[in-house]
């Protein structure tokens, strides 16, 4: 049946789920991060604010521009579902969502090659793979999770330009740009792993159109993405971007079996490894029995096995020189990120390599027990309840606010040493102030403030070159105080009407412009002709298989 494919996906999906009717919803490194950018996003949407750019009560009302620098597509799902679904199912609906799509992009990937029943083994495989389930039940890394659903689409339309069925350069550009609308550090990885593979494959065809295609797809997603990646980029001199980096965080703290200072790190640095070691074991397997009969011989073995080779390399400390000295690499922070590209092989292989079923089914059993050990023996994931889930939603609704990050912290704040129950806004001297809020959201604020003398107000803001303040119609220039870095607006005697604002920088605006202009082109690119898009009569003609 028509449907067969996406239930059976879909149930192995769910199935995954099933341990949270017992314990809860999983409360990994990231879960609060994301759920509150969710809650964020969602009261911004009631606000009006239809695009965020800063997260009003992160830091505990203070602010942060987490929105500029954090790509859009998880919160933006995220907080469409929780306008959806009650808010205590939101997350685990992501979830299923999100593990089902992977599936059914390794499906249409895996179809190329395979029978229909062996291609939905490999959608289900990928969809709940081993180092899927630790993001699922020990991570929460939810925008790392999606970014699985590109890398097949990635693999395929690599394999179609290869094959000359068509040009590739506009598709591929897509699911470049979709890897930085999703999440950076596996966007990262995503261009160093297109590569890897188009440089492979135009040296073995000798094609230097492949190399063309690959640059121009580069570029094309660089564009497509322009209204994020422009700003995030520019604007990281104005906040902390560097703490993504700290202790911790940093590549050489978290290579395979690493040993640090911190128990808890190095007990998610061993589980995480076993993982590593399982695919990369099962990979080795898969390759010697494909060897064995004699089909390593085909390009697509070579691609993957080198593939497979160098993301195992970047998992060990030999590799470290190459995190310092490859572009925004040490920014991928954890070299098992790239497990996220070693999964797709690992499910490949065993796809094609393990043909038998009683291979097949050792291998998945095999992945139960790693992770029913690693669950018992080394880390137990940690859980949240429904109260715990309707405690982050009053805390958002109260105004009471949220842990910031301090990757985005706006240059000259200390979170460290803020006060969480300050007013609004506060007289910093001696004058006596009668304060009026008329509006005070996540992008504008407006007060009028009846001074005694002349005075400084202390607002519960941090500072942000995007924010313009006037004070009766004038433009002033406010500073920061030194003790906690928020906003300190020059106000005189009388009366003074207040409004800040979160404007649109240069950088905003030619961002949006480029990523506008180039979709116009890509929609026009999919509405000419196909037959006028094509090069040669050959480029439409099915090639043999790679």
């Amino acid at each position: 049946m028509r449907w067969t494919p996406l239930l059976v996906i879909a149930a192995a999906a769910f199935a995954v789920e099933v341990p949270f009717f017992f314990f809860g919803t999983p409360s990994g490194h990231d879960v609060e991060f994301h759920l509150y950018s969710w809650l964020e996003v969602l009261g911004q949407w009631r606000h009006g604010i239809f695009y965020p750019r800063w997260a009003g009560l992160a830091h505990f009302g203070y602010g942060e521009p987490r929105f500029i620098f954090y790509p859009p597509a998880s919160w933006l799902l995220g907080a469409t579902l929780s306008a959806i679904v009650p808010w205590t199912v939101a997350a685990s609906v992501y979830i299923w969502l999100v593990l089902t799509a992977a599936g059914i992009s390794m499906l249409v990937l895996a179809r190329r090659w395979l029978e229909r029943r062996d291609a939905l083994f490999a959608a289900v495989l990928y969809a709940v793979n081993p180092y899927h389930l630790v993001i699922v039940y020990w991570r929460s890394a939810f925008a790392e999770l999606l970014a699985a659903c590109l890398l097949p689409l990635l693999l395929l339309f690599i394999l179609k330009a290869v094959e000359d069925e068509q040009r590739m350069m506009v598709p591929l550009g897509i699911v470049l740009a979709a890897a930085w609308l999703t999440n950076a550090p596996a966007a990262v990885m995503i261009h160093y792993s297109m590569a890897l593979l188009i440089l492979f494959f135009a040296i073995m065809k000798r094609s230097p159109r492949l190399l063309l295609d690959g640059a121009a797809a580069v570029a094309l997603g660089a564009c497509l993405a322009s209204f994020y990646l422009l700003p995030a980029v520019y604007e990281q001199k104005w906040a902390d971007i560097g703490e993504a980096v700290s202790a911790g965080s940093r590549p050489a703290d978290n290579f395979l079996f690493i040993h640090t200072t911190d128990a808890d790190h190095d007990a998610f640095n061993r589980m995480v490894s076993w993982v590593a070691m399982l695919e990369m074991g099962v990979i080795v397997v898969a390759a010697t029995v494909a060897t064995i009969q004699k089909r390593m011989k085909t390009p697509l073995w070579q691609l993957l096995l080198g593939w497979g080779t160098v993301c195992a390399f970047f998992l060990l400390p030999i590799s470290l020189v190459f995190w310092k000295v490859l572009p925004k690499m040490q920014f991928m922070q954890f070299p098992w990120r790239w497990l996220l590209c070693l999964s797709l092989i690992f499910t490949i292989f065993v796809a094609l390599g393990l043909q038998g079923w009683w291979m097949r089914t050792t291998v998945c059993l095999l992945s139960i027990v790693v992770i029913a050990a690693a669950w018992t023996r080394v880390q137990a994931p940690w859980w949240d309840n429904a109260a715990d889930l309707r405690e982050m939603q009053d805390n958002m609704e109260s105004g009471a606010g949220y842990e910031g990050t301090d990757e985005y912290t706006p240059v000259g704040a200390d979170p460290a040493v803020l006060d969480k129950t300050a007013r609004d806004v506060a007289v910093e001297g001696p004058a006596r102030a009668a304060i009026h809020i008329l509006r005070w959201n996540a992008a504008a604020k407006e007060f009028t403030a009846q001074v005694s003398l002349a005075d400084q107000l202390a607002l519960k803001l941090f500072p942000y070159p995007a924010w313009k303040v006037e004070v009766n119609g004038h433009p002033v220039a406010a500073s920061v105080r030194k003790s906690t870095g928020q906003i300190l607006i020059p106000v005189q005697a009388g009366l003074n009407r207040v409004q800040i604002r979160f404007v649109r920088t240069w950088d905003r605006t030619a961002g949006a412009w480029i990523s506008a202009v180039t979709f116009i082109l890509v929609l026009l690119w999919f509405l000419w002709p196909s037959g006028t898009r094509a090069l040669t009569p050959q480029m439409q003609s099915r090639s043999s298989r790679v």
